[in-house]
């Protein structure tokens, strides 16, 4: 068996991830990252609170395996929380979780894990993997399509996968918690974590207030013809598709369908004017190391709870980007966010859209 290396969180995935590669004889070692918070919130980000820290720490005692906490906090402030601050600088509405599985679980944690000799990193990601023809890993979704976690990790390469480990793949989340409770484990019944973990609950626009107030400057709100409506509270305020907090009176709804950076203009329009029908991405990582040759069909998903849409997928510019042509109007394309692209249960790889 393997020495592997499982990133725990004090949550019921990684703890049963790392159960059951205990169970299959593996020599397993649990490692947690200690992530940035606040000057004075160092006990607020909710991935590494003292609690989710001491639930890890107990599980691993459990299950008779060795257990470190590594500190990421300056690269995380740097490379996560950076990239945060600057993509709604530009206009964007950045994804910062895509960034973190890439720079810190899948580069930063997995080097440590090589550092001490491990073949594997493991998570609690549901996905699955399979070797194709051609001997390169292939990444495919979760069978629980309600948990399927492949959206996330589209950016990861060929190398990366080869060292990596999904246990809970093949499982739904229903028989994930039966096998914690089976296990005796500390985190069974530990509640999933939906927001941002540096942001410790908070809402993120007080966050950027602090950290970058340069976005919650306010101006001017025009339709698509030029004409004022109001003013709004600053552009990251607001997403692509929003309708409700405009501040806009109006006999028809609003949607936000644009945002001009330059003049510091948010744009509004009826229902008609919002969307696409196709996108732009950029710095695309192709699963397979390049993509099919030329353009091709899939299925789309424009956001992480987005579903998938049909779209011919046209890759360009030295195949690091690609354009994304939808068989129908997509309402809510948002520069930032991640579209991702599949062949059936194969992810194909994906990247940032642009606009």
């Amino acid at each position: 068996m393997s020495k592997v290396v499982i990133a725990m969180s004090g949550g019921v995935d990684s703890s049963v991830a790392a159960a059951l590669l205990k169970q299959q004889g593996h020599d397993v070692t649990g490692m947690m990252l200690r992530l940035w918070s606040e000057p004075g919130c160092e006990d607020s980000n909710r991935c590494c609170t003292p609690e989710a820290i001491s639930l890890a720490r107990r599980v691993a005692g459990r299950l008779d395996i060795p257990f470190y906490v590594v500190d990421a906090q300056a690269i995380f402030r740097e490379k996560i929380v950076g990239y945060f601050l600057d993509g709604y600088a530009a206009g964007r509405t950045p994804n910062p979780c895509l960034q973190c599985n890439k720079l810190i679980r899948w580069e930063y944690l997995l080097q440590q894990a090589l550092d001490i000799g491990a073949e594997f990193l493991a998570t609690g990601h549901y996905v699955r993997t399979r070797i194709d023809e051609q001997g390169k890993v292939q990444v495919l979704r979760g069978v629980d399509r309600q948990k399927d976690q492949s959206y996330v990790l589209h950016q990861l390469s060929q190398e990366q996968l080869a060292h990596s480990l999904f246990p809970l793949g093949g499982m739904n989340i229903t028989e994930v918690r039966k096998l914690a409770e089976s296990f005796q484990l500390a985190s069974a019944a530990r509640a999933d974590s939906q927001n941002l973990c540096f942001l410790a609950g908070e809402d993120y626009r007080d966050f950027l207030f602090r950290y970058a107030p340069e976005t919650c400057q306010p101006g001017p709100i025009r339709n698509r013809s030029g004409e004022i409506l109001g003013e709004h509270k600053g552009l990251a305020n607001y997403t692509i598709g929003q309708r409700k907090g405009l501040g806009v009176p109006s006999t028809i709804p609003l949607y936000v369908i644009g945002k001009e950076i330059a003049c510091n203009t948010l744009i509004l329009g009826r229902e008609e004017e919002l969307g696409s029908r196709e996108c732009r991405v950029r710095a695309v990582n192709w699963i397979a190391g390049e993509p099919p040759a030329g353009s091709f069909r899939a299925e789309v998903k424009t956001r992480y709870t987005a579903k998938e849409t049909w779209a011919t997928v046209i890759p360009e510019e030295g195949r690091m980007n690609a354009r994304v042509e939808f068989d129908g109007l997509i309402r809510d394309i948002t520069p930032g966010q991640a579209a991702v692209f599949y062949d059936g249960e194969v992810l194909v790889g994906g990247g940032e859209i642009v606009d």
